[in-house]
């Protein structure tokens, strides 16, 4: 990537990625029951390396891939996306044996991981997490985990889950473990939810869950840096997710207003509607290079790369939901036919406004960052 342009082979590769996402990945995702895990998508996408780029890329590839795939497949994105999230931990804090074990696995499509941190009163505060960790030293050093897990995605159908629960080390963020749970740890059970958007979603109750320190990412009390971790590395790739939306949007109301005849002409003549047309590219473009920039600052090290992952998220989300809007209200009443691109954008596009931290909690990050840098000065 050169300044704000990717290079020639960066767009060749985003190119044969949408090509892939359309041609190969969205009939298998059709032929998946929405809310459920697809497997044989999965499957697909390890078989194409694709789950093994999540774990080798840095932050602006991941971008370019999760844009790219989402143009032509947001089932496919998601599912890479969620494999990323869900073992993104145990690439970075876990043990030797517990990357043996796990990744291999994730990596080929075979084993679904799941991102656990989400309960029914800690969503946007992901510090007030109420799910206990008891010490358990019946069968050596131990917890039980007691509690809830909500909105968590790939849930229940996962084969393990990065959990979060609270130790007790410290007060707050500073008390939190990151464990490794294996679905079928005895006294965890999980249902589905049912929601708007069509990835799978479910809840899990933890009964006196056994966990040891085998299952520990890092190390106990420092869990709470595990999760931002991964967030600072998936925010900007959320807002990539939300950028592919928009563009596949913006190209499908191109293509629309320019053969679609009304009033004498064809839509694009009237100036409304070439106006809106040129607001909703020139935020996309906005949304676009500011996740770029934001992906570029995670893989140089940079320190502000909170404020800035922050940043691309909030307004790539944002501007996602302002342009599949109006793009169905560009299309009329055909855009709201099941089975419809826009339909189907129009579900998907609501959920990263809160996921991975709502727009208000992006917000906070930002004006924390920013008079934190008063204050230093």
């Amino acid at each position: 990537m050169t300044g704000f342009a990717l290079g020639a082979e960066e767009e060749e590769w985003c190119g044969q990625l949408r090509a892939l996402s359309e041609q190969r990945l969205r009939p298998l995702a059709e032929k998946g029951e929405p809310g459920r895990v697809n497997r044989p998508l999965l499957a697909a996408l390890g078989e194409l390396g694709l789950l093994e780029r999540v774990f080798t890329s840095g932050a602006l590839e991941l971008c370019l891939l999760r844009e790219s795939l989402a143009y032509g497949c947001t089932e496919a994105e998601t599912a890479l996306a969620l494999q990323g999230l869900g073992a993104d931990p145990v690439l970075r804090a876990g043990s030797a044996a517990q990357r043996e074990r796990w990744l291999p696995g994730v990596r080929q499509g075979r084993l679904v991981a799941a991102f656990a941190l989400s309960e029914p009163g800690a969503g946007s505060d992901a510090a007030a997490l109420a799910l206990h960790a008891q010490p358990d030293g019946a069968h050596g050093p131990g917890w039980r985990l007691s509690g809830e897990k909500c909105w968590i995605s790939n849930a229940p159908e996962a084969d393990f889950y990065t959990v979060f629960a609270r130790t007790g080390e410290a007060p707050g963020a500073k008390g939190i473990t990151a464990f490794l749970v294996p679905a079928d740890r005895p006294g965890l059970t999980g249902e589905a939810l049912d929601m708007l958007s069509p990835h799978p979603i479910g809840s899990l109750a933890f009964d006196g869950v056994p966990v040891g320190r085998a299952d520990v990412l890092g190390e106990p009390g420092q869990g709470f840096g595990v999760a931002m971790r991964t967030l600072n590395l998936f925010r900007p790739s959320v807002g990539a997710f939300a950028v592919g939306m928009a563009r596949a949007a913006l190209d499908a109301t191109l293509a629309h207003t320019s053969g679609r005849t009304a009033f004498g002409g064809v839509l694009a003549d009237l100036q409304a509607v070439a106006h809106r047309v040129a607001e909703m590219a020139t935020r996309t473009e906005a949304a676009r290079l500011l996740v770029y920039a934001a992906a570029g600052a995670y893989d140089s090290g940079s320190p502000d790369v909170p404020r800035r992952a922050a940043m691309a998220k909030l307004l790539a989300t944002e501007t996602a939901q302002y342009v599949v809007d109006h793009a169905v209200q560009l299309h009329g009443a055909t855009a709201l036919r099941r089975g419809h691109l826009l339909e189907h954008l129009y579900r998907e596009v609501r959920a990263p406004r809160i996921y991975e931290g709502a727009s208000e909690v992006q917000r906070t990050i930002i004006a924390k960052e920013l008079y934190r840098g008063v204050t230093a000065r």
